[in-house]
C-alpha cells in the first residue's frame, strides 16, 4: 500500500527520536488504516475540514478590529505557525505531518475576541477556562455533533501542551509537539509586532534596541534568526542525548523579553484597554443571557447542559462563536430595534 511506502520513507528520513507514523499509540476508537494516508496525515485532513477550523477566519488574533485585509486573524496565525513549525521540523528531521496536524489544531478552541474572551470565560466558569484544554475538548467532544474527530494521541497531546513559555510548563511527549509550542511564540510575537506597526500602535524605533540587535531589525530577519537557532540548538540537544526542542539561552531570553514588551505595550497595555473592555463586556453579556435562558441555545448545547451542567453547555456555545457572530447576537439580544411598536 502507498501508506506503507510513506511510512517506510519516514524510517529512512526521520531521526530516531522523531515520532514515526507507524509507531503511533493508536486512536481512542479503533479504525482501519487508510490505504494512502498515514495516521497523522488523516488527522491533519480531519482538522482542516472541520467547522471549528473554518471559524478561525473570523476570530481575532489581537483585538484590533480593522477593515484592512492584511491584519492577521486566528486562521492566518495558525497557518503561519504551521509553516514555521514545518520548517523547523524538517531541519531537525521530524515528522512534518504530525507537526502540521498539531499546528492546525492548536488554537481551534480559542474564544472570540482573542485572549480577552478567554479571560472572561476563565473568570465566569467555576473551573476556569484555558484555550488549549478547550481545543482538545473541541476535537474530542464537540466536533461532528459530539462524535469528535478521533485524533491520534500524539496530536491531542501536542495541542494540549502548545501553550505557555516558561521552562516550568509541561511539554509535549513528542518533539513534534514541542516544535509547535516554540513556533507558536515565534510566529505570534513577530506578526503581532507587524500588525501593531501597521495599525499605528507601534513604531520600529519603539522596539527594545538591545533585543533587536540580537534577533534582527526586520520581521523576516527575526523569524530567520529564531527558526535557525531552534533548529541548530535542538540538533545539538539531541546529539548530546538531551532529547528536547529549545532555543539557545541568548536567543530564547531575547524572545522572552520581546514577548514581555508586547504584553506590556499591546496585549495588556493602555492603548487597547478601551477596546479590550468593550470585547469583554459583549462576551460577558452574551454568556449571562444564555445562563438565564438556556432554552434559547441550539439543541446540541442544551443537551450538553443537561449532561455536564449549564456552565459547560454555555461555555461550549460561546467559545465556538466567531467575533462577528458574537457581536450579531449581542445586537439582537440587547440593542433596541429602530422600530418599536
Amino acid at each position: 500500500m502507498i501508506r506503507e511506502k510513506i511510512e517506510g520513507n519516514e524510517d529512512k528520513i526521520l531521526i530516531n527520536a522523531a515520532c514515526h507514523s507507524a509507531k503511533s499509540r493508536g486512536r481512542a476508537v479503533y479504525e482501519e488504516d487508510d490505504e494512502i494516508r498515514t495516521c497523522f496525515m488523516s488527522d491533519r485532513d480531519r482538522i482542516i475540514h472541520s467547522k471549528s477550523f473554518r471559524r478561525l477566519k473570523h476570530k481575532t488574533q489581537v483585538y484590533i478590529k480593522t477593515s484592512g485585509d492584511h491584519y492577521r486573524t486566528r486562521l492566518t496565525h495558525t497557518l503561519e505557525v504551521a509553516q514555521v513549525a514545518k520548517t523547523i521540523g524538517k531541519g531537525i528531521g521530524l515528522n512534518e505531518d504530525l507537526i502540521e496536524a498539531i499546528a492546525l489544531g492548536h488554537d481551534i478552541g480559542h474564544v472570540a475576541f482573542a485572549h480577552n474572551g478567554e479571560e472572561v470565560l476563565n473568570e465566569l466558569l467555576p473551573g476556569g477556562f484555558r484555550h488549549n484544554e478547550n481545543s482538545v475538548r473541541v476535537v474530542t467532544k464537540l466536533e461532528k455533533l459530539g462524535k469528535g474527530l478521533n485524533l491520534s494521541p500524539e496530536v491531542l497531546d501536542g495541542i494540549l501542551h502548545h501553550s505557555g513559555f516558561s521552562n516550568g510548563t509541561a511539554k509535549a511527549f513528542t518533539l513534534e509537539g514541542q516544535v509547535v509550542k516554540y513556533s507558536d511564540k515565534i510566529a505570534y510575537v513577530n506578526h503581532d509586532i507587524d500588525d501593531s506597526i501597521r495599525a499605528g500602535l507601534l513604531k520600529n524605533e519603539d522596539l527594545p534596541k538591545s533585543i533587536i540587535e540580537i534577533l534582527g531589525k526586520s520581521h523576516s530577519k527575526r523569524i530567520d534568526t529564531l527558526v535557525k537557532d531552534c533548529i541548530y540548538n535542538s540538533i545539538y540537544n539531541i546529539d548530546n542525548n538531551n532529547i528536547e526542542i529549545s532555543l539557545s539561552n541568548e536567543i530564547g531570553n531575547s524572545l522572552a523579553l520581546l514577548r514581555k514588551f508586547m504584553f506590556e505595550r499591546i496585549y495588556k497595555g493602555p492603548i487597547l484597554k478601551i477596546e479590550r473592555d468593550k470585547a469583554k463586556f459583549v462576551l460577558e453579556q452574551v454568556f449571562n443571557y444564555y445562563m438565564r435562558f438556556p432554552e434559547k441555545m441550539p439543541t446540541f448545547y442544551k443537551d450538553i447542559s443537561d449532561k455536564e451542567g449549564l456552565c459547560q453547555g454555555v461555555a461550549d456555545y460561546i467559545s465556538g462563536m466567531s467575533d462577528d457572530y458574537c457581536l450579531v447576537l449581542f445586537r439582537e439580544l440587547y440593542v433596541p430595534k429602530f422600530l418599536i411598536y
